[in-house]
């Protein structure tokens, strides 16, 4: 039989999947594991990280024993993961220090303010093109270490591991023989020069983790040791490492300069392949390694949409206008336009591109005749607009048109909000054909190293999309859309402004 399969663990915020996929790339048996969700603190968000070793270790176990696939067809052992979640262990005992503090985690918020007086927010994304946030790994480290006394008397005795949940894993996997990470995760903490591929011992200094160690940095198609843990049906080499929206972009077979892709959930991820250069990003965008293949280094500019489908979620829930996404799909396109309605989901402060805190979200446009069906279609409408508007500040501060926006999520298979992206794009839209996207990022990125594909020009073939839609809109109609829209949000940014000035 050869190795013809690849298993991927997609470890997320909510559960840990593994995936088998075979050599069309296709996912042929899954197994998912939900972990428990701790919330000690308002704004803190915490897992177990011995509960998420255990679940990638029964998951795997699990996916082979059902799929009854031989374990000597699998070629290599993938990971993908959340993002800037972090856990510190001991060198020596082997046990975490404390939870792992999650991405969405808010009690790093003092750090980075202190952080950016000290050294300046432009000197900080120079070297990690990163903004100074809580969101990113290193104030939530800087947090343990000032308060937690196992994880500072660690520190002190050289005896504390730090890394992201990849190198947790890994770790893990490889009984201690493995401490490494990939660059696209090293460079979510704020602690990775994203030019020179090292930890930036200035920043790491910054953050007051002296004495801390991390795990080495590696491309993410490189060897990463073989996962032995007790409970694993066979001897894993473990290949292809990626963060999870990094992954998504490899997986939809954004491998080029250019391809962009955005993922549709409670809000939206967009992210655009920029190439090789480093170059500093414009505001309300990050920079960051999208992935490394040998000796080549693929960087990527990213931006998040607060609400997407929190939006519609907002319209059904709060204002009871429809029952199922269906109703809402079905009612939007029974009307010929929006009737000059607007809705700017500002509840929780606009994202990108704009970074505006403390605003609200408006309704704006309202005539007597407006009914349900013209706030429902806004809704779905609002989606797109934001979404374009970071399209157009990424790849117009790389001097790139994208003829081909790639998306996935569940937002996705709604044709009304597909179509009209689209339209505003003026581009075509790809929807990905299965939902484990980044799993099968990973999958590519261990693949193409064991030789299961010859190059990722093979693997475009592969990454085919479920449908196109194709733009049908008018150029004059497209502007005074987009111009109507920008009025409205000008509305939320005067008021914030007014607010101030008050």
């Amino acid at each position: 039989m050869g190795n013809s399969y690849i298993i991927a663990i997609d470890q997320s915020t909510s559960a840990t999947k593994a995936i088998l996929f075979d050599r069309s790339a296709l996912p042929v048996h899954r197994v998912t594991i939900e972990h428990q969700q701790y919330y000690p603190k308002p704004g803190w968000v915490e897992h177990d990280p011995t509960e998420i070793v255990e679940n990638t270790i029964a998951a795997i176990g699990g996916l082979v024993q059902e799929s009854g696939v031989d374990a000597a067809a699998i070629a290599a052992l993938a990971i993908t993961n959340q993002r800037e979640t972090i856990v510190a262990w001991d060198a020596e005992s082997r046990r975490p220090l404390y939870r792992a503090i999650v991405w969405q985690d808010e009690r790093g918020l003092p750090y980075c303010r202190a952080a950016d007086e000290r050294m300046g927010s432009e000197m900080i994304r120079e070297k990690t093109g990163l903004i100074v946030d809580s969101y990113f790994s290193a104030s939530k480290l800087q947090w343990l270490i000032e308060n937690e006394v196992g994880v500072r008397d660690a520190a002190r005795a050289g005896r504390l591991l730090c890394g992201t949940i990849d190198a947790w894993l890994i770790w893990n996997l490889t009984e201690g023989r493995e401490f490494a990470t990939d660059y696209s995760n090293a460079c979510r903490t704020l602690l990775f020069d994203i030019k020179r591929l090292r930890w930036d011992e200035e920043l790491i200094t910054l953050f007051g983790l002296e004495g801390a160690r991390f795990p080495e940095p590696r491309p993410s198609d490189a060897d990463f040791g073989r996962a032995t843990r007790d409970g694993l049906p066979t001897s894993l080499p473990i290949i292809g490492v990626m963060g999870d929206s990094h992954a998504s972009l490899f997986g939809q077979g954004g491998f080029e300069r250019g391809g962009a892709k955005a993922s549709y959930g409670t809000g939206s991820s967009i992210m655009m392949n920029v190439g090789n250069e480093a170059a500093v990003p414009p505001k309300g965008v990050v920079l960051s390694i999208g992935w490394g293949l040998g000796s080549t280094v693929s960087y990527v500019l990213e931006a998040n949409v607060h609400s997407s489908g929190d939006t519609l979620k907002w319209v059904r829930d709060n204002l009871g206008l429809f029952r199922d996404y269906g109703e809402a799909e079905e009612l939007a396109r029974s009307l010929p336009d929006n009737g000059g309605v607007y809705l700017v989901p500002a509840f929780s402060g606009l994202g990108a591109p704009h970074w505006v805190h403390g605003v609200r979200g408006i309704i704006t446009g309202l005539s007597r005749g407006s009914g349900k069906g013209e706030i429902i279609r806004a809704a779905l409408e609002c989606i797109a607009y934001q979404v374009t508007d970071v399209i157009d500040v990424v790849a117009s501060s790389r001097g790139l048109s994208i003829p081909l926006l790639r998306v996935d999520g569940a937002p996705s298979s709604n044709e009304f909000l597909m179509q009209f992206q689209a339209d505003l794009l003026d581009a075509d839209i790809g929807v990905a054909p299965i939902e484990e996207i980044s799993a099968r990022g990973v999958a590519f990125a261990a693949g193409l190293r064991k030789g299961l594909w010859g190059a990722t020009s093979e693997l475009n073939e592969l990454a085919s999309f479920r449908r196109i839609y194709h733009p049908e809109m008018t150029g004059p109609k497209r502007e005074v859309l987009l111009a109507e829209w920008h009025r409205a949000v000008d509305q939320v940014l005067s008021a914030k402004q007014a607010e101030g000035s008050s």
